[in-house]
């Protein structure tokens, strides 16, 4: 893995993780059960599900292949030597989350990098630090981070061993995000604790975006690996549309070569979301109906239950269109729609995924709805709309809510309708994938569904969060003298059939940039290609200062939604559910 020389660095030196022995994953074959509502008979159906087998350090990446790729724009600009270390040559991994001190380090990076440890999954000599501005020493760091830590639903007897074991490698060290002498003297602390070993380092930049650029600076001048390699995870927003993200991904490219920038979105790393490319591409039954000929519609829907809750700061600065959908619902939808990859080669699945974002039409306002949660009284209990929010101000037109229509401009997906929804303060908590298909030809029980056919739709659904599950709905008759059909569904649902527990998606995510697999993290085309899709829309929506339309908290959203849907003889799937 190329490290790059960065320009206010005296000297690097590169090494290469390619030596380690890989051996690829398996997807099993499972038999699973599922049960119709309507009778006590059993449907068996045999399908290809994702496992998830322990992931050591040094044997293996979540596709299983060797850890080589460079990305397609850099290959043929090589930025330093590379040096192949011995496969003896003993090394320390040291992990420094930048930002420690916010939720998000406390809430799901800490607590993934313990549950990492606990599965063994991490090398023997590994360091964990914390930086931040806030004044802190390692115990009171331990302290924080024990809060926040906890085991498997399979408890262990050495659990509070293996708390106390992993904290003991914590260390803290306070400084300023822009300071090149605060990082030199990290850099001290980090070279006692990796004993003269050599020396892979991780920057996890838990932070807002408009400081990335500094700590990378200042990380890559002066506390960079001088004997392995070095990486940096950055989490979304990146950026606000092309243009800003564009110039975030020069800025960073003076300091760090593409290979080295893991671009975050864990929603890449959710069990469902992974388990979609073994679902379609390792079952016969359904590759050859992934296409505008067999399916209808596609629906990506996300919402959640509750509001800003005092959080509106940085929330009204985004709104919902960059927050859910240019991010994390529109990579789902590139992996859902992409051509079969060479391999699972990090960039082979990559440039699959940019040509499906390159193919898409760019959005207009015509395309999309947007609503804003207002207040409402229920049960007692009255919630509060979005402006009377204290931390949003009371003039703010940004969308809570947000519904489009996507199109992709290509043989295998021609004319068929991708329907986001994404919004907040809504009746329930989901994120799902629903696939409709297309109604049967010539149908001899037509007269059994009544007028409504869309009653007699298979529907392919994937629920992402929560109780994630897997069903598919079919129609079957209901027992007995009569001819009377019914909607079942064949259902695997994870937390009966699987008895461990699912992982975390930013432990997948952690590992996966520990051990530098690249698939689930985003390029920088591929960036690009997604921010094209949605800048103009939001350009025109800023412009035009677009009203969104009001919608009672703890509703459905609104009904500008349900005829945007209409308007392409669509229903969505989820109000099916709800009525």
């Amino acid at each position: 893995m190329a490290t790059q020389i960065s320009p206010c660095c005296s000297s690097s030196t590169t090494f290469s993780s390619s030596s380690l022995n890989q051996e690829p994953p398996f997807a099993s074959a499972k038999l699973f059960n599922f049960s119709t509502k309507s009778s006590t008979s059993r449907w068996a159906f045999k399908i290809h599900s994702r496992t998830d087998p322990k992931n050591h350090f040094n044997l293996k990446s979540t596709n299983g292949y060797p850890l080589n790729a460079v990305s397609l724009q850099d290959a043929e600009k090589p930025l330093a030597k590379e040096l192949v270390l011995p496969e003896q040559t003993e090394s320390n991994l040291s992990v420094t989350v930048v930002g420690a001190s916010g939720d998000l380090a406390k809430k799901k990076i800490f607590p993934a990098l313990f549950a990492l440890f606990y599965e063994d999954c991490l090398p023997p000599n590994f360091i964990v630090f914390g930086y931040a501005r806030t004044k802190m020493t390692d115990e009171e760091l331990r302290e924080m981070i024990s809060r926040t830590l906890t085991c498997r639903i399979d408890k262990r007897e050495n659990c509070g061993d293996k708390m106390e074991e992993f904290l003991q490698r914590c260390f803290y060290h306070s400084g300023q995000y822009d300071s090149e002498e605060h990082f030199a003297e990290l850099d001290e602390k980090l070279k006692q604790k990796e004993e003269g070993k050599v020396s892979n380092r991780l920057f996890y930049l838990s932070i807002p975006p408009n400081i990335f650029v500094d700590v990378v600076r200042c990380a890559s001048c002066k506390a960079s690996s001088g004997n392995g390699w070095t990486r940096v995870i950055v989490e979304k927003p990146f950026g606000r549309d092309s243009e800003s993200s564009g110039e975030l991904t020069r800025s960073l490219k003076q300091y760090l070569a593409e290979e080295q920038i893991f671009r975050i979105d864990h929603y890449l790393g959710k069990e469902l979301v992974e388990n979609l490319s073994v679902l379609r591409f390792s079952n016969l039954v359904f590759e050859p109906l992934w296409s505008r000929n067999y399916i209808r519609n596609v629906q990506f829907i996300f919402s959640e239950d509750f509001g800003t809750e005092g959080r509106g700061g940085y929330f009204d600065n985004y709104g919902i269109i960059r927050d859910i959908m240019q991010n994390h619902l529109l990579q789902i939808l590139a992996l859902f729609a992409m051509e079969t990859p060479v391999s699972l080669d990090a960039e082979d699945v990559r440039n699959e995924k940019v040509k499906v974002l390159r193919s898409m039409r760019k959005l207009r306002l015509e395309d999309v709805v947007i609503g804003q949660y207002k207040g409402q009284s229920k049960g007692g209990k009255t919630y509060l709309g979005y402006t009377e929010d204290p931390t949003v101000p009371n003039d703010s037109l940004t969308p809570t809510f947000a519904a489009a229509a996507l199109f992709i401009d290509n043989a295998r997906w021609d004319g068929v309708p991708f329907l986001m929804k994404a919004g907040k303060a809504l009746n329930t908590r989901r994120a799902e994938i629903r696939v409709q298909f297309r109604h049967v030809p010539g149908n001899l029980y037509k007269r059994n569904f009544g007028m409504d056919m869309d009653k007699a739709t298979n529907e392919l659904v994937l629920r992402v969060q929560p109780d994630e599950a897997i069903y598919l709905k079919i129609n079957n008759k209901v027992p007995g003298l009569g001819m009377r059909l019914d909607r079942s569904d064949l259902n695997l649902l994870y937390k009966t059939r699987y008895s461990k527990e699912i992982s975390d998606a930013y432990e997948r995510l952690l590992l996966d940039a520990i051990e530098g697999e690249r698939r689930l993290f985003i390029r920088s085309d591929e960036l690009d290609a997604a921010w094209s899709i949605f800048t103009p829309l939001l350009k025109e929506l800023e412009t035009k200062k677009i009203t969104p339309e009001l919608y009672p908290y703890g509703s459905r959203g609104p009904v500008g939604a349900h005829y945007l849907a209409a308007e392409y003889n669509v229903r969505w799937g989820d109000l099916a559910e709800d009525e």
